[in-house]
């Protein structure tokens, strides 16, 4: 089933599974961000500053797309695909991170989305958007890599699979290293007892500025209960298709990352109620370093696919 709403004053679309018990808002006006999941009435979504800091502050919350990189860059200037980049070029400009580095894209809220489907289909339904990134010329000015970007959302029963494609329309090559930031929580349960698996294996090294050295290492994270732990780690995706979980409650949330995410990071900071999964195409960097880097070619398509399926335990 499918429906019209408003969150916090916007526009909102959204989609519902009335066995599984969930309903999943979208924003077309601020960057097409999920701002809403809800599981049998309750909020699993990390709201953090909530919607109306996302768009005035561009503080994430929700299930926000990342694009067109996703975490931090270790410059504001490089060269790659080709062509010379530079983000002060951009408008808007990027936000920085505390150590003054741009950080998560310039699509942070943007609101030219175009949306091109809003169907119910069985016990569920699909939205789905575009955005023209070849006509925006303050986009261009920052990443001048003109391209199609769109956006599918297809509920199917207990699960929520988000599709995101690019599309190389102009004339070049367009480097791929978006991601998205999906926080989750556990409502009524206290976080040191939420149950973890992170079916990760191998752990990128990080520099004193949070971005990556190039160097990999064996690791695993401990399956249990979150804790007091903390993370802020990037890590290659489970190659098996196995799911990150987050689970207590009686309410089990599996993300599982599809082709396109070979990437991971997991966040867990401290004195917040949430954790995040997020699917990643490239590594943090990837834009200024190279490594790993997706190109793709002109007329040609990127697509990569990440779900999340909510089920009772109880």
């Amino acid at each position: 089933m499918i429906g019209e709403g408003t969150a916090e004053g916007f526009d909102a679309l959204t989609l519902g599974s009335g066995d599984a018990g969930l309903e999943v808002a979208f924003v077309p006006e601020a960057g097409m961000v999920g701002c809403s999941l809800t599981h049998r009435g309750e909020e699993v979504l990390g709201q953090r500053g909530g919607l109306s800091a996302y768009i005035e502050k561009r503080s994430t919350m929700g299930i926000p797309l990342l694009y067109p990189w996703a975490n931090r860059l270790g410059s504001a200037r490089f060269s790659v695909a080709g062509r010379e980049v530079d983000l002060e070029c951009a408008a808007p400009a990027p936000k920085l991170d505390r150590g003054g580095l741009p950080i998560h894209g310039l699509l942070t809220a943007a609101a030219d989305w175009e949306v091109d489907r809003h169907a119910a289909s069985d016990d569920g339904g699909v939205l789905a958007a575009s955005f023209d990134f070849g006509a925006e010329r303050g986009l261009l000015g920052g990443f001048p890599f003109p391209h199609e970007l769109s956006l599918e959302a297809t509920l199917a029963g207990p699960t929520l699979t988000i599709a995101t494609r690019v599309h190389a329309s102009g004339g070049a090559q367009v480097p791929v290293a978006f991601g998205y930031h999906p926080y989750f929580c556990l409502p009524g349960v206290p976080r040191a007892e939420w149950e973890l698996e992170a079916p990760v294996r191998e752990r990128l090294r990080l520099d004193d500025r949070m971005l990556p050295t190039g160097e990999r290492e064996p690791a695993s994270v401990e399956a249990g209960p979150l804790g007091s732990r903390t993370f802020d780690d990037g890590y290659g995706a489970p190659d098996d298709g196995a799911p990150f979980v987050l689970s207590g409650g009686g309410r089990r949330i599996e993300v599982t990352f599809g082709d396109g995410y070979e990437f991971a990071q997991v966040y867990a900071p401290a004195g917040q109620d949430l954790i995040a999964f997020e699917p990643m195409t490239a590594p943090t960097n990837a834009l200024v370093s190279g490594d790993d880097l997706p190109l793709v070619e002109p007329g040609e398509s990127y697509e990569a696919t990440f779900s999340v399926s909510i089920t009772d335990t109880s």
